[in-house]
Order: structure tokens, then C-alpha cells, then sequence
């Protein structure tokens, strides 16, 4: 029997047309393998799967089912493909833990805290894993621009804390600029964290639990032609990438074991792509995306194309890691 394989796409926050084309690669992927793919679209107004031709059926919320011409269809694993909420900020694995149904993410912990930056960096500092130098806002809070300057300096990035796909980020040159910048995180999110700019070389790592094991994936250099690494840059094209990247075997070697360390510390599962910037030659880490994108654009894909992993064995793999549960 051919197992059913549901694949979220879509979500609640801003990068639900990114997750579509995600969710919509691994479909296309996998209706050539030994599964059944289903297409599940996952907003606010609506949980439908959507078949071949575009018909929605609603999902029945109390076991994650879909009745399809009166015949109840029940999954065996889900495929995560929703960039942030809620598929990359723990909701749905809390939802898919309490079903006990499979899922090929990380658990609702690690996808929580990895979502909120500030609390991630934290977490890892302890385990003297590098950061920027940060400064925190909640809304509401009195913003002390000398404040700020003083302990991150400038130029300084402001950005939304638990966001992803770059909504919500500035970077700033200018005390005059600083406010509009907090302005515009705030539209994306009650809390912000602004932070220090480091002047390096951005690598960006994909580490992913492969056939039982940990393995971290051949490194993408990110050259933006923008400012900085922003949503223009990494989704319309307005960037290199480089894979692998163009680091000293030393630099590598660094960036791998640091890579690799934060995957353990946290007890992640499934796919992970962090992004460093060195700054005198040690990686400092910004962020960790538990969700990364999928497409054929996508850095992720490409680092496992570059290993030799194709796709359907990408796909494969973190299905096959989620029904061992």
C-alpha cells in the first residue's frame, strides 16, 4: 500500500506565496515515487486539500481527514512545507503531536524558539556560539535612540523578531533613519530586535537529519547586489549564491562544527538552514529557519544538489525520518 503523504503549504503570515511553490515542488516530486501526495492548503479563512484540478475539499480539523467524493481519506505523514506561521513557529506540531501523526519538521520546541530570534540566540549563547551585539524592543516601549546606537553602533539592522523571508527588516545608516525602520518591524511583529552589522562573508548551511544521521550540506555563499541579503534579494533573484562557498578550509571546518553544534544543542529533527556572517574570522550566527525553502531556486535544494541528493531523495529521506517516530 502506497503511504498517504499530506504536504501543508501556505500559512497566515507573509511568505504564503513563497510556501505554495514550495509545497507544490515536493507535490510535483513526489507523484512520480512509491507515495500518494495530497496538496493541503492551510490559511486562515480555510484547511482544504486541493486536488489535480484545482476542487477544494475541506479538512475535518478533529483528525486531520479530507471526505473526497464521500470516502474518507486519513494521512500517514505530513510533509511541512509552511514558511513561518504556522507551520515554523510550533503550532502545527503541537497540533500533529496531540494526533499523533507524523510530521517532518522539528518538534513544536524547537520550531517555537527557533522562530523567535532573540530567544534562539539566547538559548545557544551559553554554549559560546557567536551572535551580533543586540538590542530588544517590545511594543509600546520607550525607544532610546543613543540607547540603541551606543550598544549596537551603526550602520545596524532593524529587524521583526519572529519573521521570516526578510519582512520587516531595514538596515540602518542614520540616527534620523532609526525610527522609521522600528516602525516598519513593528508592522510585522510586537517585538524587534536590532542588531549589530557585521562586515563579512554571509554563508548560509543547510543541516538535515539524512538516512538516521546528522549531515550538514555543501555551503552557499550569499552575495546580495542589494544592501544587504533583503526579500528582494533572496526571492527575486537580486543575489548571487555560490555553492559551495568561496571560504578557507579553515573558515569551513569552522562554520561546519558550529553549524552541526547548534543543530544538536537544540535536539533538532528535519531540515534546518542557518545563516552566519564571519567577523575576524569566526562565524557569527544570525538565524535559524526550520522551515527553509523548497523550490528549485531554493538554497537547500541546491546544497543537497551539490551533495548528490536529489530531490525525491531529499523529500524521501525526511518522510521516511518522520515515520520512524
Amino acid at each position: 500500500m502506497k503511504k498517504n503523504i499530506a504536504i501543508i503549504m501556505g500559512g497566515y503570515s507573509s511568505e504564503y506565496q513563497i510556501s505554495l511553490k514550495s509545497g507544490n515542488v515536493v507535490y510535483n516530486t513526489l507523484k512520480s515515487s512509491n507515495y500518494t501526495p495530497y496538496r493541503i492548503h492551510i490559511f486562515k479563512d480555510k484547511w482544504v486539500f486541493v486536488d489535480h484540478e484545482d476542487q477544494e475539499f475541506p479538512v475535518d480539523k478533529n483528525d486531520f481527514s479530507v471526505l473526497i467524493n464521500n470516502k474518507k481519506v486519513t494521512f500517514d505523514c505530513v510533509f511541512n512545507a509552511i514558511h513561518g506561521a504556522p507551520g515554523e513557529d510550533g503550532f502545527m506540531q503541537a497540533y500533529f503531536k496531540l494526533l499523533d501523526l507524523p510530521q517532518t519538521s522539528c518538534d513544536m520546541y524547537q520550531a517555537a524558539l527557533t522562530f523567535n530570534k532573540r530567544d534562539c540566540l539566547s538559548v545557544l549563547k551559553p554554549y559560546g556560539i557567536l551572535t551580533a551585539e543586540s538590542y530588544y524592543l517590545n511594543l509600546g516601549d520607550t525607544i532610546r535612540e543613543n540607547d540603541i546606537i551606543k550598544k549596537v553602533g551603526l550602520p545596524c539592522f532593524v529587524k521583526a523578531n519572529k519573521a521570516g523571508s526578510s519582512f520587516g527588516i531595514s538596515k540602518v545608516h542614520k540616527k534620523e533613519d532609526l525610527q522609521t525602520a522600528i516602525d516598519v518591524a513593528f508592522k510585522e511583529d510586537d517585538e524587534i530586535i536590532i542588531e549589530s552589522f557585521l562586515d563579512g562573508t554571509e554563508v548560509s548551511v543547510g543541516v538535515i537529519t539524512y538516512n538516521g544521521e546528522t549531515k550538514v550540506l555543501p555551503i552557499t555563499e550569499i552575495v546580495s547586489e542589494n544592501d544587504f541579503f533583503d526579500y528582494k534579494a533572496k526571492y527575486l533573484g537580486q543575489s548571487q549564491e555560490i555553492t559551495p562557498a568561496r571560504l578557507t578550509a579553515e573558515q569551513e571546518e569552522k562554520v561546519v562544527t558550529v553549524a552541526r553544534k547548534v543543530y544538536e544543542i537544540l535536539k533538532m529533527k528535519g531540515y534546518s538552514r542557518s545563516e552566519f556572517i564571519f567577523k575576524d574570522g569566526e562565524p557569527h550566527l544570525l538565524e535559524v529557519n526550520t522551515v527553509p525553502g523548497l523550490t528549485n531556486a531554493s538554497i537547500l535544494p541546491q546544497q543537497a544538489a551539490k551533495a548528490g541528493i536529489s530531490m525525491l531523495e531529499l523529500f524521501k529521506s525526511a518522510i521516511e525520518e518522520a515515520l520512524k517516530k
